[in-house]
Formats: structure tokens, sequence, C-alpha cells
């Protein structure tokens, strides 16, 4: 009679919200996970900055261990979970133990794979380790799965989607209340769904780590965080919301990667900024802290992945789903392919890229001001589509919006070069793109 599998043997380091929510879901689904992992998933060793906080769940049946850099040494652990956060410090510390001492690693940090991923890939490569990380991405949704293996036959063509859940939060507030951008997000962070600090959000940084570990997978390509082209949400008044609606939009921040190509072959275009995105588009019904990518594939079409883009519980699900995989043995490139074979794409200007543009401006009510915008978009050669003014905002400026037939985006920016610093505007113009097809 053959022996029972060995356990997988868990060590989590980083007891937050997530790491609580692992604990309860492999506790609450203990047989199902082992029946479809092949074997148990065990939880061993656990540890965080503060060992006194209720955290919600029991520790007492876990071993604790005081360093967690230190947790993929330790002999009574297979792979360790990284829930710590931070592009650096303790978490890189933590990752760099663990493989180097031949252990697996899971990790939901998007901040450190951004920026560090190509090294630790490498380094889980040459030990022959798991390195997984589908949670840093669309919390629950396997989005990166869903590209390395289900898509995997495809050559991706472009890849883009709403990455940021605080974000689309505000967006959603904002388009069913009317209210504007500073109290929307004070609400947020009242509520919880906004951090007290929202920098890496409402700016467009979590989601750019997020896209840029994305286009990676897609198009097999080395990571370039600083090559993302990235505008938050900041600067969006209840007004763009109602003038979107009202010309067949919603607005969202969307995170676009593609790869173009250029006069000396392939490129790479990374950029997140808020878009108008058609009613019709699949993308404009994705409300509140959702999430969804979408993929297309030059034979699968477009593929959409939609979910809980954080919290406990989907997660959770995202970090116990590699768990899973390492427990059945599954060591695969963790870009799809060899870091060794990732291109260094170079990166795509946005000038010639065609498309159509919203343009706002807040303007002084005076004689003139209309006539000199409409002097600077004929000179820089964009052509207005429409024209919208509204009466005066609470600060006492006056709004003009337009929208521009397609043209090259180079055309628009030499628009707003040419108004730079008029006296006519209160505030530089805004420029957001419009999703096409």
């Amino acid at each position: 009679m053959s022996e029972p599998p060995k356990p997988l043997r868990v060590a989590l380091a980083g007891l937050g919200t997530v790491g609580a929510g692992v604990i309860r879901l492999v506790e609450a689904n203990a047989a199902l996970i082992a029946r479809r992992a092949g074997r148990p998933i065990r939880i061993t060793v656990v540890g965080a900055r503060d060992r006194n906080k209720d955290r919600g769940v029991d520790l007492s049946p876990y071993t604790w261990e005081d360093d967690m850099v230190i947790m993929g040494e330790r002999d009574d652990v297979d792979v360790v979970v990284e829930l710590v956060g931070g592009s650096d410090g303790p978490a890189l510390a933590c990752a760099r133990t663990t493989i180097e001492a031949g252990k697996a690693l899971v990790t939901a940090n998007k901040a450190m794979i951004a920026h560090h991923g190509l090294e630790l890939a490498g380094k889980a490569e040459a030990a022959k380790v798991a390195l997984k990380f589908e949670a840093a991405v669309a919390g629950g949704i396997p989005v990166i799965k869903g590209l390395r293996e289900g898509a995997a036959a495809n050559a991706i063509e472009r890849v883009y989607g709403i990455l940021n859940g605080t974000c689309n939060y505000i967006l959603t507030v904002m388009e069913d209340t009317g209210r504007d951008f500073a109290d929307v997000l004070a609400e947020a962070q009242a509520k919880g769904y906004a951090e007290a600090d929202p920098a890496f959000d409402i700016e467009g940084t979590d989601a750019a780590h997020k896209l840029s570990i994305l286009a990676a997978i897609a198009f097999g390509s080395n990571i370039d965080f600083a090559g993302v082209d990235t505008a938050g949400i900041t600067r969006l008044r209840a007004a763009d919301i109602a003038q979107a609606d009202a010309l067949g939009y919603v607005i969202r921040l969307i995170g676009m990667a593609e790869t173009p190509v250029g006069e000396t072959g392939q490129t790479l275009f990374q950029r997140v900024q808020p878009h108008l995105v058609p009613f019709d588009h699949p993308l404009a019904h994705v409300d509140g802290a959702t999430n969804a990518v979408v993929a297309e594939g030059n034979f699968s079409g477009r593929l959409l992945f939609q979910g809980a883009g954080a919290g406990d519980g989907p997660t959770a699900s995202a970090v116990v789903a590699d768990l899973i995989d390492i427990a059945r043995g599954e060591i695969a490139a963790p870009f799809s392919v060899p870091v060794g074979e990732l291109e260094a794409l170079p990166r795509a200007s946005s000038a010639n890229r065609m498309g159509r543009s919203y343009v706002r401006f807040m303007v002084t009510d005076r004689p003139g001001v209309l006539a000199e915008i409409t002097a600077a978009l004929r000179d820089a050669g964009v052509s207005i589509e429409s024209l919208i003014q509204k009466g005066r905002s609470a600060d006492g400026a006056v709004m003009v919006a337009m929208v521009t037939h397609e043209g090259p985006e180079s055309a628009v920016h030499e628009a707003v070069r040419l108004l730079a610093g008029s006296a006519s505007l209160t505030e530089p113009p805004l420029v957001i793109h419009i999703l096409g097809e």
C-alpha cells in the first residue's frame, strides 16, 4: 500500500487582509484543495511585523517566524507566500532568499514584480523552482493564467483594461451622483475603498505596475514599467463625466499595451490614462471596484476577463490557485518564455497614433477666447468634430470641450503646446483619448 502524498508546506510572510484570507480559505476548503492539488496544502509557518495584532483568525496552529526574510530557509517550508508588499525592502529580501534556498515563491506584490520580476524569474529558472504571481494583477481574475496558458497558441495583438478598482469606484460614483472628484475620494477613503494616501491608485501607478506585467506575458517582452505613459484621474471634473455621458461615453482609467511596428521593427506601446469608452464597449459596463482585462488574440479574437480586482477572498483565491499548481509540480517560465528569450522591445512613440480625442479647456469669460483656441487647433492640424461651451463653474471659469475627428495624437499635443502659457486658460487643457475598436 502506497504512502499518502506529502503535504505542501507553506509559509505566509505578511498577515494583512489577504494573508488572513489565505488562512481562512485553506482551512475552509482543505479537502477540496487536497483533491485538486493531489496532496494536502498545509500552512506551517506565519510571520508579520506585529505579532500581537488581532487578525480575526486563529494563528495558534502555526509556528511564528519573527524574521520573514529567512522563511524560505526553514526545513519545514516548501513554498513561501509573500504578502508584505512594497517593491523593495523586506519583500524583495524575502523573495530572493526563498528562491536562492531552492523554494518556490508565490506573491501578490505587483510593485516588486514590475521592478524586479525579471531578476526573480531568472533566479527561479536557474534554481528550477516556481515563481507565481497570479494575485499581483486583477485580484481574483485568472488573467495571467489565461494569457500564459489559455491563449498560449495566439499572438496577442493588444491587451488593455480597467486595472484599478479604487479609480473605477470613484469614477462610477461620480457618474451616479454628479459629484466632483475630491468629494468622492474623501468618501471612498472614509469607507475604506481608498487608502489614506491614495496617490498610487489615483495617479495611475498601481495600474501601470499591473500593465507592465501583463505586457511582458502577452508579448514575450521584457518588463518596462518605466516606459508606461501614466496619468491618473485627479484632474477629472463632474462636468467631464456629464459631457462624456451626453456624447455616448463613460470615462474609465484604461491601461493599454500594444506592439506596433515601427521603422526598425516591433515596438512596445504602454499607456495608463483616462479614456472615453463607448456605451456599447464591454468595459463601459464595468462598475464599482470591479476589474476587467481584454486580450485580443490573432485567432481567439477578443477575450474578456472580469471580476473582483481586490479584497481578501478574491486575492486569496488567486494565491491558493498558485499553490495548487505548485503542489501539482507545475514549474513554468514565469513570463511564458524563459527570461533569456524575452525581447527588449524599444518604446513606441504615441505621436503617430491615430484616434479621436476629447479636449477640455477651462477659460476666462472674455471675448476672443474661443477664437484663440480654435486658431491653435487649426494651426496644429486638428479637425473639430463637435464643440460644447458650458456656463461658469464654481471657480468662475468657463468650460469649453471639444471632440476631434480622427487624426494623429501629435497634432493634439501640438495644439496644447501652442496654448501653453495663454492668459485665457485658467488651467492646462485636459486631453482624454477615445477608446477605439
